[in-house]
């Protein structure tokens, strides 16, 4: 130290230097992994409300896990043949390289669409504007996963097991009940649930986001895969 006193500011400016460059480390390596988002996204964050016993309770057996095969149903083999090409040339491939998992992921989210009463071309459009298909997305209010489902909901409605949210399977299931839940609440009003859904009930900003999401991954029976606007990958 010298006779001015000035080594203790001197040696608290380097550690204040150090902690902002650990911190901007830490961030691009989040970054990097697809775990915080910046204006890519959207990401939800569900209000918790008080629910009745009996909301409670169909909620609650309707993301109760079962054993069976996500086998989405389709009209005819030409749709399922159809459906399954379009919508996996259109995932992206930075996130979903492999085809075998880019047809789980879609027979799932069919499955889980139509167990919940809701367009499978909804649910895509909801996931690109809220993880753009990152399995492991964390927002930064916390929410997880595809369908950025917030952790208290594990506690509302499930087993307690926040983890479980990164689960393919299990975060679809809540998403998509969830979405039910918020529609039903809504009365049919698909514009007001949206905006239940990301934490922005009345603001247009997110729900004309997941519409205009929703009409790039239209499909229509016997049209080639370029007919449809591809997302950008």
């Amino acid at each position: 130290m010298n006779s001015s006193g000035s080594a203790q500011p001197v040696r608290g400016g380097v550690l204040r230097r150090l902690a902002r460059a650990s911190a901007r480390a830490a961030t691009a390596c989040l970054l990097g992994a697809g775990l915080l988002w910046g204006q890519a996204v959207q990401a939800g964050a569900q209000q918790y409300l008080p629910m009745s016993a009996a909301v409670r309770g169909a909620l609650s057996a309707a993301v109760a896990a079962d054993r069976s095969a996500p086998e989405p149903q389709f009209t005819t083999i030409q749709e399922k043949v159809d459906w399954l090409a379009s919508m996996s040339d259109r995932l992206p491939r930075r996130w979903k390289p492999d085809y075998q998992t880019r047809i789980e992921f879609l027979k799932t989210v069919r499955y889980e669409a139509a167990r919940a009463g809701l367009d499978p071309q909804l649910v895509l459009g909801l996931i690109e504007v809220e993880s753009y298909f990152r399995r492991y997305a964390v927002s930064y209010a916390g929410a997880r996963g595809y369908m950025q489902v917030m952790p208290f909901w594990a506690d509302a409605i499930g087993d307690g097991d926040a983890s479980k949210l990164f689960d393919m399977r299990t975060n679809l299931r809540y998403g998509c009940n969830i979405l039910r839940h918020y529609i039903d609440l809504e009365r049919g009003d698909l514009y007001l649930a949206l905006g239940r859904y990301n934490g922005s009930r009345g603001r247009p900003e997110y729900p004309n986001a997941v519409m205009r999401a929703m009409q790039k991954w239209a499909f229509k029976l016997g049209a080639p895969p370029s007919a449809t606007a591809r997302p950008p990958s």
